[in-house]
């Protein structure tokens, strides 16, 4: 398993500049099935080989697919790739599913639930971390995932915000750590694919409907139309002007 100098490199520095990794962590992986997922395992377990210091790994997945006592066809194409990584696979049945009327009336564009399936997802994930004693949830977020999350607070929230490389929760107990900051969705595809990787399709019948989506094409419009864009936005994230943002007396909002 190789990866290139510069790949290298800004994993490095994005590990490093949040300061992601310490001897004796215990790193939960979440492996939802996607590319990017599949490479941070792979990017996790090719680092505990080089880096001087040594941290448990254990890739974890949500099924919202199992049946009564069995996994997912999903689940079960999942596992077979992640043992070929040398690791087993842990596999959570999803503790909540949207009904089928809630997913009627999301596909004809009424109630979005695709935020409460995902926070539905991540508390299992932090029960599960909490559970058996991980301080580390590795998530397989990247560059353009950080800069379409600020797009969509600003544009859908009403705020200035977004998914950060490193956070600290529950008073320190557990970490979320994003390795994959530094790099793009093209890269990461592109890497999966070099590393022999296959996406198992999410069975979510929204995947390719959903706001977030929208926000994905907006950013791809805004790169096309001005270059640099993309790399002046993330910057940009690290680089606020309070002073120079609307706040009335008291904090109180307009």
């Amino acid at each position: 398993m190789r990866f290139s100098r510069d790949v290298n490199r800004r994993l490095g520095r994005a590990m490093h500049d949040y300061a992601m990794l310490a001897d004796g962590d215990r790193v939960l992986v979440a492996v939802s099935g996607g590319m990017d997922s599949l490479v941070l395992l792979a990017v996790l377990l090719h680092w505990r080989k080089k880096a001087p210091i040594h941290y448990q790994l254990q890739a974890v997945h949500v099924d919202m697919d199992s049946g009564p006592g069995t996994p997912g066809p999903g689940a079960t194409q999942l596992s077979e790739q992640v043992r070929r990584f040398g690791l087993p696979l842990r596999v959570l049945p999803a503790q909540y599913r949207p009904a089928p009327e809630e997913m009627a009336a999301a596909a004809l564009g009424g109630r979005d639930i695709c935020f409460q399936c995902a926070r539905s997802r991540r508390t299992q994930l932090f029960a599960h971390a909490r559970d058996e004693g991980w301080n580390k949830l590795a998530l397989g977020h990247h560059r353009d995932d950080i800069i379409e999350t600020f797009l969509l607070n600003l544009t859908c929230a009403g705020n200035i915000s977004t998914m950060i490389p490193c956070q600290s929760l529950f008073a320190g107990r557990l970490s979320l750590i994003r390795p994959l900051a530094y790099l793009d969705k093209v890269e990461i595809a592109a890497l999966g694919q070099s590393l022999g990787c296959v996406p198992v399709r999410s069975a979510c019948p929204l995947s390719e409907q959903t706001r977030r989506r929208d926000i994905q094409s907006l950013a791809e419009h805004i790169y096309r139309q001005i270059p640099g864009a993309k790399e002046h936005i993330f910057a940009a994230l690290g680089n606020v002007h309070r002073d120079y943002l609307l706040r009335q007396n008291g904090g109180r909002r307009p």
